[in-house]
């Protein structure tokens, strides 16, 4: 298994929509940087994600499955763009802000620090159960 974050804005994708989506899940469509699409190209069907809310609150939220493989992005004719789908798993029981990745030493090669920029990114198992441990849950 693979450990993945995903970021969105709130007022674009929230976690309660994802969360009410159920087990039906929703594609994590709109993503237009290769790395991204390439890091999505890499996922298969179990691995898990951190969802992360950007902009404003900046933390982790809860956690994702991925419920379907890389497959041509629904909301563009261009196919170059690809997403999977995710389901939500569970929130965490304390969120984890990026000021607190950032100071925890552990966390300090974790993509979020260096490219905070970037959509979808890897998180390696260190990184997984460090977080998991910070927002009190278990995988």
């Amino acid at each position: 298994m693979q450990y993945w974050l995903f970021k969105s804005e709130t007022t674009t994708w929230s976690w309660d929509q994802q969360v009410a989506k159920g087990d039906a899940g929703e594609e994590w469509d709109g993503v237009r940087n290769y790395q991204a699409r390439n890091f999505m190209r890499e996922m298969k069907v179990g691995d898990r994600g951190f969802f992360y809310h950007s902009q404003k609150e900046r933390a982790i939220v809860g956690i994702v499955e991925v419920i379907a493989e890389a497959h041509p992005d629904s909301t563009t004719d261009d196919d170059r763009w690809e997403c999977v789908d995710i389901k939500a798993v569970k929130p965490v029981k304390t969120p984890v802000t990026l000021d607190d990745i950032k100071a925890e030493p552990r966390l300090s090669e974790m993509v979020l620090v260096r490219n905070s920029r970037l959509s979808v990114q890897p998180v390696t198992a260190e990184e997984w159960r460090i977080v998991c441990e910070m927002a009190g849950v278990s995988d």
